[in-house]
């Protein structure tokens, strides 16, 4: 055989032996070209305080972990609809319109402005320990009695909208690192404590509303561990006088650091 004629024989074979490896080094970008995706929810989905808005009305940031996601996989379509101050109901009457049977990934961050925990948050900032206690026990009381039922309509709703679609529902971080606190001016330790189990009732309602609709529940909790108010890298605003609609939002790194890998590890 003729040293040209082997040499490209040789070179085939080694490409055709190599094609499945190949197959499965394709990048996560072009997997996600046939994903149509709709983000859902509040403002800790739109990126409040995360900066460069590109909607004032609804804080939409571009620094928003779905839109993130988004710029690093390129999915074949991506509708945008969360909004500041989203509620269940909301998030019912106004953010569904984009979901059809061919809506392949939703994701959905809601649930905290339906037990009023935002405005308890600015309670506790203006008001002594007994007025946030008491707003912080008022939350949990409609937590465990109202929004089971809330979650539920909102969750019923994407699917009859969107059948197809993989869901993901992702929570709310705790707010304090409590090991800080003694060091840490603001708020009291009472209400930094409280603030926290509230997050936590909160966020245990959400994942049992995701598990009863056979959703992904995506815990954002342990991936802001060191990254809390009182935290010297902390991804959460503390109170901000001058702008106090930014006060216990993440930052621009809490959504890349706390919210995208989560994200990214539940969309498929």
């Amino acid at each position: 055989m003729k040293p040209r004629r082997r040499f490209i024989l040789t070179t085939l074979a080694a490409t055709a032996a190599l094609a499945p490896a190949l197959a499965l080094t394709v990048p996560a970008a072009a997997q996600a070209s046939g994903v149509n995706y709709v983000a859902l929810g509040d403002s800790y989905a739109s990126g409040l305080g995360a900066g460069s808005y590109s909607d004032g009305n609804c804080y939409q940031s571009s620094n928003a972990f779905e839109v993130l996601w988004v710029n690093a996989n390129h999915p074949a379509s991506f509708a945008n609809e969360t909004c500041s101050g989203a509620t269940t109901q909301s998030v019912i009457s106004s953010q569904l319109s984009p979901l059809n049977s061919s809506t392949t990934l939703v994701s959905i961050v809601i649930g905290g402005n339906d037990v009023g925990f935002s405005n308890t948050m600015i309670t506790c900032v203006l008001e002594d320990t007994s007025a946030c206690v008491a707003a912080i026990q008022q939350d949990e009381n409609e937590m465990q009695t109202q929004l089971p039922g809330e979650m539920d309509s909102v969750l019923s709703d994407i699917h009859a909208d969107a059948p197809n679609a993989h869901v993901v529902v992702l929570d709310y971080p705790e707010l304090y690192d409590l090991s800080q606190s003694p060091y840490c001016i603001g708020l009291s330790n009472t209400d930094r404590v409280d603030l926290n189990q509230a997050a936590d009732e909160l966020d245990g309602q959400i994942q049992a509303a995701a598990q009863r609709h056979g959703d992904t529940f995506g815990d954002v909790r342990a991936a802001f561990t060191g990254h809390q108010i009182c935290d010297s890298s902390s991804w959460l605003h503390s109170v901000d006088w001058f702008n106090l609609t930014d006060s216990y939002h993440p930052t621009a790194s809490g959504q890349s650091g706390g919210y995208l890998p989560v994200f990214s590890g539940l969309a498929g």
